[in-house]
């Protein structure tokens, strides 16, 4: 199931430094691939899960709305709203990413390399009783 972790931030006259200054130790996982996902639109992104992939993500500037679930479980949204907030998406994870502002920038660790037979494509069964979650607190 997919959570945030809060990154330390520090705030002074001159502007705001969030640091992960030891993802072996922050993330729960070992980071072997980053990208950034920018100049967005207004479809959504992913719609996909991974067989072995785990993902922190970090909205850098800007907002998005990341939408989880697992088999048979119900849909949960989490707003990415500050570079504090980094959200560990699970493998095996159902995730679409969408209503991003114009100026979204998300910032991407995941802790496989590409590998296009990791991605899994095929929805997930819905339910009449799949109600959408929001979650915006985090650790």
């Amino acid at each position: 199931m997919s959570y945030f972790i809060k990154l330390p931030t520090y705030k002074d006259p001159r502007g705001s430094l969030t640091v992960i200054d030891d993802a072996a130790c922050r993330l729960p996982f070992e980071v072997k691939r980053i990208f950034s996902i920018h100049r967005t639109t207004d479809e959504a992104r992913g719609g996909h899960k991974h067989y072995k992939t785990h993902e922190a993500v970090i909205c850098i500037k800007g907002t998005c709305v990341i939408t989880t679930h697992e088999d048979g479980q119900p849909k949960k949204d989490y707003l990415l709203d500050t570079p504090e907030k980094c959200l560990i998406v699970e493998a095996q994870e159902w995730r679409v990413l969408h209503s991003f502002s114009p100026d979204a920038v998300l910032f991407v660790m995941a802790s496989w390399p590409y590998e296009k037979a990791d991605y899994i494509f095929e929805p997930v069964q819905k339910s009449s009783h799949d109600p959408v979650r929001r979650s915006t607190s985090f650790q």
